[in-house]
């Protein structure tokens, strides 16, 4: 195989890791700093081939407790530094990867704009942020990441100073020696109200100003201004899936903080808004629209006479002010002119908003109307309403099966509804859905759990009240396997009006079905069929124009491994088509990504791109979660880049025509259907049917010390079992990048590729068929970071060693067998040769990571042995934070 290129470092790494260097040697002191800059350089220098393999013990072995937590530090700043100066010369942006790119191709194609514009009227593009716990960093650190990383643009453009007078290198000098002397570690586990502040930080100062800028630039590219078609959503406060720290008062706090956040910027708009336009009428005249806003304002102060679009925001000002009031139950932090009604809804907000605008229109040319503060505004109210971000409800099936259950028995209805077939819980509940007659008593007793679902639909049938509709548009449910199970949820909607039998019925929440496992996926045609066929089903979706279906890339992949897992979600999306295109209804795509390869992560460009045709028809929602939600959208240029992404991918997604013949599809999708099954036995075979794997991988993995992490409100599984098919799938992915095994991200492949006999196949489709690339292509990123060398040292913490050999000889022998059989396929004589900027930044890293597997073993080794020393725990939880940090989507 061909050696790798020499390294170029980026020069932005190399000034910031010198300032690194220099904090160290300031505030740890110099003996510190030169063992931790030796054991960098001889990692470094090993990596290289300039040293021997085991050159690197020594100067580990010689660190105290104290030292080797300021090594573990140092080098996961190193980390966070170098991910920034990455960020920053767009190694992982996507080449073409913009909506003006985008439109050009389609162009060339012979679709004109006038096809994407009459696509963007129905479309949705929607990021929803979870608080699935990956993110091991504290906002303190990310914040004086960002901190830096302004400064650094201030750098590029040739400023010396920063506003304030301070010397730019000094500045970031100053941020690194911050981030030095910041606690890393969070002190308390994350409690709900926590996840809803982080989260409402990403909307208030990095999707607020964004999504209004990106659709002015996408108008000018469109030639016409489109609807707002790109919103955010929000998991947190509503997704009580195994979590049972959500509850109806978090679903509370969630929405009114989040009102509270998005009117509050409103009324920082307003008054720049105000500031801004000093218009007299002694200069130009007015509209009788903007006069009558003006009169209505209550400002009549003599200086203002003239000036009504001033006197018309301060009325604005002041019925968004009372609103602030009446949803938040705040006075807002500037005080309205005058006392005046709250707003009905955004609705009336943006009409008085357009009634301004189109004063401004009628002279010099519109220059003054459509853009500027005011159309930012005008664009920020249609995307985030009152609400800021639409929150979903999520809970699983079996949950609401026991709901529902003691809801009729209590009701008198169904003494043991859990002990009927399908076909009769389907009749019975379809019966009650025809009643008005509620089940629920507020003079009957339930259980905890009945109560606190109930409990939840009323809030928010509540909250449609207080914040409009689009503050909850979806209920989810996990494990979803049957029509009785989005029944059911439905039963609880009617408890609080948001279900209405009827001719025809209404609904004012989406029930949409979660199918996760690899059997899910496959049933998932059928119980759309089936759910269609019902004629409240098919109503309330005609009404609706669309049905959501979301698909699960975590639990698939824990269910079948990596090759199964995208082979299966893209076969159950491409056979849903049809079905929803016989139903009449348009079909939304959810799609449950995690940050790690093995739970859907990778390139949401590519991953879009390669959707099965007539799967994306301009509807899309991706779930984004934990390390990734600072990574795509920590600054506001790496937001902009990655929503242009999504955004770019799904109009080509939605209109290029398929690329692939069908025939070659019929081709590739047999090889496909054969490889999956290949790789799904030898998955299957290993982690479900070897005997003593379980523990192998508890021992193996740091899997306990992640859950003792502070990262999340949610447990690490979802039952006090230890059995794989109930740990999450966060944890289970998590702990094996950790080891540097990455197994959920690769094996099975190995076996999948070499046993297929047409080889000459394979590599006509590597060339020819998106999916696959894209496959691969995270495949091979996989690969690249996982290292069986260092993984070997990790097999020392399982304690009966007679049964771990062989059960890591497999795993490795697996990897070998997957490494070489896709360089076969794809015609590389090395990982990654093909993607020469995602090798430079994987192998910048490798020297950094090394060191910090090593000091964890031998942290667990300790720790594990029963050593009490605070010092040790720590350590393991640095080790663990610095290693996530380096390798990057790992979670």
């Amino acid at each position: 195989m061909n050696a790798p290129a020499p390294i170029t470092q980026n020069p932005d790494i190399r000034f910031l890791g010198r300032l690194l260097g220099d904090v160290i040697r300031a505030y740890g002191g110099e003996a510190l700093f030169r063992r931790i800059e030796y054991i960098r350089s001889t990692s470094v220098d090993r990596h290289r081939g300039i040293v021997a393999a085991d050159a690197i013990d020594p100067g580990l072995d010689a660190l105290t407790l104290d030292e080797t937590l300021a090594f573990v530090r140092g080098f996961m700043l190193f980390s966070m530094l170098a991910n920034l100066a990455e960020d920053r010369q767009g190694v992982a942006a996507e080449p073409g990867a913009d909506v003006a790119q985008a439109l050009a191709r389609l162009e060339g194609e012979g679709i004109g704009k006038d096809q994407a514009l009459a696509l963007l009227q129905h479309a949705l593009i929607a990021p929803v942020l979870t608080a699935h716990p990956t993110e091991v960093r504290r906002k303190s650190i990310i914040d004086h990441r960002n901190h830096i990383s302004e400064l650094m643009k201030l750098r590029d453009i040739g400023r010396t100073e920063t506003d304030g007078g301070e010397l730019i290198d000094e500045a970031i000098y100053r941020q690194i020696a911050l981030l030095w002397q910041t606690r890393p570690l969070r002190r308390e586990r994350l409690y709900v109200a926590d996840e809803v502040e982080t989260a409402l930080a990403y909307l208030r100062d990095i999707f607020l100003p964004v999504i209004p800028a990106l659709h002015a630039r996408w108008e000018r590219a469109l030639g016409h201004r489109p609807p707002s078609f790109l919103k955010p959503g929000s998991w947190i406060g509503g997704d009580r899936d195994g979590n049972p720290n959500v509850n109806a008062d978090s679903l509370r706090l969630a929405l009114r903080r989040a009102a509270e956040t998005v009117i509050g910027n409103y009324l920082d708009m307003l008054h720049m808004l105000g500031a801004e336009l000093s218009i007299s009428t002694e200069l130009t005249a007015v509209t009788d629209e903007v006069e009558a806003l003006a009169e209505r304002g209550g400002d009549h102060s003599a200086s203002r006479a003239d000036e009504p679009y001033r006197r018309a925001i301060t009325g604005i000002y002041s019925r968004l002010a009372a609103t602030y009031r009446q949803l938040s139950g705040r006075e807002p932090p500037r005080p309205a002119f005058s006392s005046a009604e709250p707003y009905a809804d955004p609705a009336a907000l943006r009409a008085d908003l357009v009634d301004i605008a189109h004063a401004l229109a009628k002279g010099g040319g519109g220059a003054l109307s459509g853009g500027g503060s005011l159309g930012r505004l005008i664009r920020a109210v249609e995307t985030f309403g009152f609400h800021l971000a639409t929150l979903d409800l999520r809970q699983n099936a079996d949950v609401h099966e026991r709901v529902v259950a003691e809801l009729l028995k209590v009701a008198g209805v169904e003494a043991d509804y859990q002990a009927l077939d399908e076909d009769a819980r389907v009749a019975l509940l379809r019966r009650e859905l025809a009643s008005e007659r509620p089940l629920s008593s507020p003079y009957a007793s339930y259980s905890d759990e009945t109560a606190s679902e109930m409990a939840i639909v009323h809030a928010a049938a509540e909250a449609h009240r207080r914040y409009g509709v689009a503050s909850i548009t979806t209920y989810l449910i996990s494990k979803a396997e049957s029509v009785s199970d989005l029944l059911e949820v439905h039963i609880l909607l009617k408890e609080a009006g948001l279900f209405r039998p009827g001719n025809p019925p209404t609904a004012a929440i989406m029930v949409v079905p979660l199918f996760e496992t690899i059997d899910d996926l496959e049933n998932a045609p059928d119980v759309m069929t089936s759910w269609f066929a019902l004629p409240e089903a098919a109503a309330i979706t005609a009404a609706r124009g669309h049905q959501e279906v979301m698909v699960g890339y975590s639990d698939s992949n824990k269910d079948g491994g990596y090759l199964t897992s995208v082979w299966s979600l893209h076969q159950a999306s491409r056979a849903l088509a049809p079905v929803f295109e016989q139903a009449g209804a348009a079909m939304q795509l959810f799609h449950g990504r995690g940050g790690a390869v093995g739970r859907g992560g990778g390139s949401s460009f590519a991953a879009i791109r390669a959707q099965p045709p007539g799967t994306v028809s301009g509807r899309i929602r991706i779930t984004e979660q934990g390390e990734v939600i600072a990574a795509k959208y920590g600054t506001r240029e790496s937001a902009v880049a990655n929503l242009e992404a999504m955004a770019s991918a799904t109009l080509l997604a939605s209109l290029e025509p398929p690329q692939l013949p069908e025939a070659d599809y019929e081709r590739y999708a047999a090889a496909m259907a054969a490889l999956s099954d290949t790789a799904f036995r030898a998955y299957r075979d290993l982690v479900y049917g070897t005997d003593g794997f379980r523990t192998f991988f508890r021992q193996l993995t740091p899997i306990a010390e992640i859950a003792d992490l502070k990262i999340g409100s949610r447990p690490a599984s979802r039952t006090k079992s230890d059995r794989i098919e109930d740990l999450r799938a966060i944890p289970w992915v998590f702990s094996w990048a950790q080891a540097r095994v990455m197994l959920p991200g690769w094996y099975g492949v190995g076996d999948a590729i070499r046993s297929f006999k047409d080889q000459a196949l394979l590599r006509e489709m590597v060339d020819c068929w998106p999916f696959l690339q894209a496959t691969l292509a995270n495949l091979e990123m996989v690969l690249a970071k996982s290292d069986m060398g260092i993984a070997g040292h990790y097999v020392t913490l399982v304690e009966d060693q007679n049964a771990a050999g062989p059960i890591f000889d497999r795993i490795r022998d697996g990897w070998h067998m997957t490494r070489d059989s896709l360089l076969s396929i794809t015609r590389q004589t090395r990982l990654l040769e093909k993607s020469p900027a995602l090798e430079t930044s994987i192998r910048l890293r490798l020297p950094y990571i090394e060191p910090l597997n090593h000091l964890q073993i031998e942290l667990l080794k300790r720790h594990r042995a029963g050593e009490d020393d605070p010092r040790i725990r720590e350590g393991i939880q640095l080790s663990i934070n610095a290693i996530a940090t380096a390798l990057r989507n790992s979670g």
